[in-house]
């Protein structure tokens, strides 16, 4: 599922026991907004400003999330 890291808290998909997911924010400088490059692989800011991504895949367990990365 689509995860955004931003906007109102509490809205969305509620994570339950079960589900693996890997979560990448993206922290810009400018814009949230992005584009996909030609190679269909490389993500860059709409506005060329600086940013950096990263990734950690995240387990949902009945005692809670697990970081597995």
């Amino acid at each position: 599922p689509r995860i955004p890291n931003h906007g109102k808290a509490g809205r969305g998909m509620r994570w339950q026991a079960g589900m693996v997911v890997a979560v990448e924010p993206m922290v810009n400088m400018g814009t949230h907004h992005t584009r996909l490059l030609s190679d269909k692989w490389t993500v860059v800011t709409a506005d060329s400003q600086r940013s950096a991504h990263a990734e950690h895949t995240v387990a949902i367990t009945s005692d809670g999330p697990e970081v597995v990365t």
